[in-house]
């Protein structure tokens, strides 16, 4: 099965859990590698204005993807997205930071371009509303249907 990893905003300005960093980190050279960083840009999203907070403007990559794209808001740019499609994967599994927010917006995006996106239940963590991620993996089921756990995919790739 030709998979993609989307990771979703391992960046300095949200703080990710050590724990998140290292669940993704054996991934890295197993698969092909995407990364997002969400910087900030009033003039593209309003975070500050209607937030009251916003991204730094500056943040890189905590996690050394095989390509990494900026984006300014919750969902994946178009130029990520032509990049996912461009690798023709059967699913794109993501993991990262903001399970119902930045995640489920990287799920719809990559849904509406025609890609399967695929969770990674225990490589995400939810916002503060909800740091579990419980909420936005209950939404992701909800609307994707496909997810799965770190080992399960350790164990798909022949590495467990």
């Amino acid at each position: 099965m030709h998979q993609t990893l989307l990771i979703i905003d391992i960046q300095p300005s949200f703080n990710p859990p050590p724990w998140l960093i290292s669940g993704i980190q054996p991934f890295i050279g197993l698969l092909p590698t995407v990364a997002t960083v969400e910087r900030h840009n009033e003039s593209h999203t309003p975070f500050q204005r209607q937030l009251g907070w916003h991204p730094a403007p500056d943040d890189d990559s905590l996690i050394a993807a095989d390509r990494i794209f900026i984006k300014h808001g919750y969902a994946p740019s178009p130029e990520t997205l032509d990049y996912l499609k461009s690798q023709n994967p059967d699913r794109v599994l993501v993991c990262g930071l903001q399970t119902e927010t930045c995640c489920l917006a990287a799920g719809f995006a990559l849904f509406d371009a025609g890609l399967q996106p695929t969770l990674i239940t225990d490589l995400t963590v939810g916002s503060s509303l909800d740091r579990s991620g419980g909420l936005g993996i209950r939404l992701w089921e909800h609307h994707f249907r496909h997810t799965l756990t770190s080992s399960e995919l350790l164990a798909s790739l022949g590495t467990s």
